[in-house]
This record gives C-alpha cells, sequence and structure tokens, in this order.
C-alpha cells in the first residue's frame, strides 16, 4: 500500500507542478526569487514585486474596461503593451498572453500580430481576451498567494479585478 501512497504523492505532486507551469512561466519566476537575499526565507523583495504587480494589473484592467467602453483601441493597446511587459517579467503567461492579442488587435492587427481585422471585430475579441486575462489574473493572485503563503487581496477586492 505504500507504493500507493508513493505514487499518489508524486502525482500530486506533479499536478502541482503542471499547475504552476501553466500559470507561471517558472524561468522568468525563478529568475525574480533569484533576487531575493539568501538569508531571507520569506522573499520579502520578490514578494513585494509581486504584490506591486498585482496591485498594478488590477488597475490596468479597470483602464482597459474604461477603454472598451470608449471603444479606444490606441488606449487598449498601449495598456495591453504596458501589463504584456509586466506580467512576462513576474512570469504571469496567460495574461501576458492576453494582453499582447490586447495590444495587437488595439492595433487592428490579428492577434498573431499579422493581417488585419476591422474595428467592430478586434473591439469583440479585446472583450472576450480581457475577459480571459482577469480569469488568469485570479489564477495567478491565488498562486502566488499559496506560493508566498499570504493573501494578497488585503480585504480590497484585489483579487477579482472586473469589479
Amino acid at each position: 500500500m505504500s507504493n500507493n501512497s508513493e505514487r499518489d504523492h508524486s502525482d500530486s505532486e506533479d499536478d502541482e507542478d503542471d499547475l504552476s507551469n501553466e500559470i507561471l512561466d517558472l524561468d522568468a519566476f525563478n529568475q525574480l526569487l533569484s533576487m531575493d537575499d539568501d538569508t531571507d526565507e520569506d522573499y520579502e523583495f520578490s514578494r513585494e514585486i509581486v504584490q506591486s504587480y498585482l496591485e498594478q494589473a488590477k488597475s490596468t484592467f479597470a483602464d482597459m474596461d474604461q477603454a472598451l467602453s470608449a471603444k479606444d483601441l490606441s488606449k487598449l493597446s498601449s495598456l495591453g503593451h504596458f501589463l504584456k511587459g509586466s506580467s512576462a517579467t513576474i512570469g504571469v503567461k496567460k495574461v501576458q498572453e492576453c494582453c499582447k492579442h490586447i495590444q495587437f488587435l488595439g492595433k487592428l492587427h490579428n492577434m498573431d500580430g499579422q493581417g488585419s481585422v476591422d474595428e467592430d471585430e478586434a473591439l469583440k475579441l479585446i472583450a472576450k481576451e480581457l475577459r480571459i486575462g482577469k480569469e488568469e489574473y485570479v489564477k495567478a493572485n491565488e498562486f502566488l498567494g499559496f506560493f508566498y503563503e499570504t493573501d494578497f487581496t488585503d480585504g480590497d477586492d484585489a483579487k477579482d479585478p472586473s469589479d
């Protein structure tokens, strides 16, 4: 029976690794962690950077909602570019990907940056990417909170950027 326990535990670790790899670019995140002081077991430096990112992302998503309501494609592209870079630094890869799509769509390019789309199609696709980006933000917030053993929401609604 201990063989099954070991296997179950190993499968659980594999599932956790798959989950973290799905949410984060582990190379980028490990690079961030390497900036922490070797004696700091609480990862204070990287924790502060992550907390700032999460606050910044929440605010940027709110700005994107406003730009989408105003149909301001240029602003959406700019905000997408901004949050894409911040997300890449932390390693929040699915938010980064959605923001890259928003950046391209805001310039009336297809999501891969090639070809073109009309304004109505771009706005429709941006709304979808924005929704997905917010969902991925929530997952990243929860995972990073688990990693750092902290609640980054701090009692406010930081967890859900759509509010």
